[in-house]
């Protein structure tokens, strides 16, 4: 299992676009992959759920991996995240 606090940097923070690419990446790992706000827990594989933490920017967030190709998953992850969702 890996963890990792990121910060949100990407102009309009997770809205429909930024939040279809997490879903999308997220779908392509068998790990199971978490962001985690103010104590809620959404499934990055569900869109309503990533949709529904209202991330802005500058929200800090956590994100979990756990399952058998979580080192590459959380990567991934972190890249689009590190990279603004590709945006800015």
């Amino acid at each position: 299992m890996f963890e990792q606090e990121f910060v949100v940097k990407n102009k309009l923070g997770l809205h429909v676009r930024a939040s279809a690419r997490l879903v999308a990446l997220a779908q392509q790992f068998e790990a199971g992959i978490f962001l985690i706000r103010n104590g809620e827990e959404a499934d990055c594989k569900s869109i309503l759920d990533v949709m529904s933490m209202a991330c802005d920017k500058g929200s800090l967030v956590r994100i979990r991996v756990d399952g058998s190709d979580a080192g590459k998953a959380m990567a991934a992850v972190a890249a689009l995240i590190d990279n603004k969702f590709d945006e800015d």
